[in-house]
């Protein structure tokens, strides 16, 4: 596995799939949910309302229509609540889930946002850990992941995660 971490815009990657931070709905309705709706065009609405939603912690996979990836991979992320013993399994399994997705379809590079830590209040240093905890577990797979963050911050909390979990 090749491991990075970048400040970016996810929806101008070009990998095979990017990750969205979906709602459960799968409407693209704010965050980066409603970028990448935007960025891909009306079809990956169309193809999201034919899948019929996703529940929290799980991954579908969309084409990638207008973006320069060629699939989507949708996860619902948990609204952070206070409980991180409940909701750190949640947001492993999108991690998971994903990758999962990304290695039935055999997809070897993909790019993913900070799933839950915007818009659903995962605390950004808690998101880090959970996420690279869960992406170590693919260490030994050929994928390329990109870790896409959408602030300083954000890229700062995942360096020190990756200082922690890839020793």
């Amino acid at each position: 596995m090749k491991f990075k971490i970048e400040l970016g815009d996810i929806t101008v990657y070009k990998v095979a799939a990017i990750v969205n931070a979906a709602n459960t709905s799968l409407l693209g309705v704010g965050g980066v949910d409603g970028d990448i709706h935007r960025a891909a065009g009306h079809q990956l609405l169309e193809e999201c309302k034919k899948i019929g939603g996703c529940k929290t912690g799980t991954a579908v996979i969309t084409k990638g229509y207008n973006l320069k990836a060629a699939y989507v991979i949708h996860t619902a992320g948990p609204v952070f609540d206070g409980n991180l013993e409940k909701s750190s399994p949640l947001l492993a399994s999108c991690y998971r889930q994903s990758l999962k997705l990304a290695l039935k379809h055999n997809l070897k590079t993909i790019a993913f946002p900070s799933i839950s830590a915007g818009a659903y209040r995962f605390p950004l240093k808690e998101a880090a850990k959970t996420a690279l905890k869960t992406i170590k577990e693919f260490s030994d797979s050929d994928l390329e992941i990109t870790m896409v963050c959408f602030s300083n911050d954000a890229k700062a909390a995942y360096e020190h995660a990756a200082k922690e979990k890839f020793k």
